[in-house]
């Protein structure tokens, strides 16, 4: 009951409160001391690490990976694997804090890869991690036109949920098949063909998929359809039109 409570609690703080915090600068360490916690965490687990900054608690460092957020102490002679909350005040994620300013940076990198369905009159725009082969992605495709008459300005990463490769190393076919819409001439088109359930036509050329789907990895994406707000809030699974702009609207 306890475990519920807080969740619910925590759940509250990140949807209302992320349009209102300032990411805070973080001091960082000396270039020396960054390159020996890097290459200690490279050694021991094999994680390469981006970047490392001091969390909000004494002596803890988060450490920025290609696999996600993690934390070290300065030497990087401990590691840690979960969430970091504040109790000072209000319950603070402080970990969902960096994981949101971490997607609001990689949203921007992508911007000009997205597949887009504009809204004629945007007030609001989400960012979708989305898959052709997930039941919820094609019942959200669906209703764009909701979402876009709504003022909802949706725009598309990749996600295939297989993964890039097999056991084998061979290309999944949800990776193929999201590699041939980002490739095709009408990427907006062919994608909404895909979710009807028209087979797709391959392509083969340099997409960002890969890159995409990494990302989304990173920052905490399990599966299909995440959403992730201006504000770097992310909400996984399928909201309906309405529900998704009444949420949109109170933050």
């Amino acid at each position: 009951m306890l475990k519920k409570a807080l969740l619910a609690t925590v759940s509250a703080s990140i949807l209302l409160g992320h349009s209102l915090l300032s990411f805070p600068a973080h001091a960082q360490l000396t270039s020396a001391e960054e390159q020996a916690v890097k290459a200690q965490i490279n050694q021991k687990l094999g994680l390469t690490v981006s970047q490392v900054q001091e969390a909000p608690m004494e002596g803890l460092y988060e450490l920025i990976t290609e696999a996600g957020l993690f934390y070290s102490d300065k030497k990087g002679e401990f590691f840690i694997q979960g969430k970091l909350y504040g109790l000072s005040g209000n319950v603070v994620n402080h970990s969902e804090t960096t994981l949101a300013q971490m997607r609001i940076d990689g949203m921007a990198k992508f911007t000009k890869d997205m597949i887009v369905y504009p809204a004629k009159n945007e007030k609001h725009v989400v960012t979708v991690f989305t898959d052709i082969t997930c039941s919820y992605c094609r019942k959200m495709h669906k209703e764009m036109e909701k979402y876009n008459d709504l003022g909802i300005t949706v725009r598309y990463l990749a996600y295939p949920r297989e993964g890039i490769t097999n056991r084998y190393g061979e290309f999944t076919n949800g990776y193929k098949d999201l590699r041939s819409i980002w490739c095709n001439e009408d990427p907006t088109k062919a994608l909404t063909r895909a979710k009807d359930g028209a087979s797709v036509s391959l392509r083969i050329c340099e997409t960002p998929v890969e890159d995409e789907f990494n990302f989304g990895r990173q920052v905490g994406v399990t599966g299909t359809p995440a959403i992730i707000l201006d504000n770097g809030t992310m909400l996984s699974g399928y909201r309906p039109p309405a529900d998704l702009k009444a949420l949109l609207d109170s933050i």
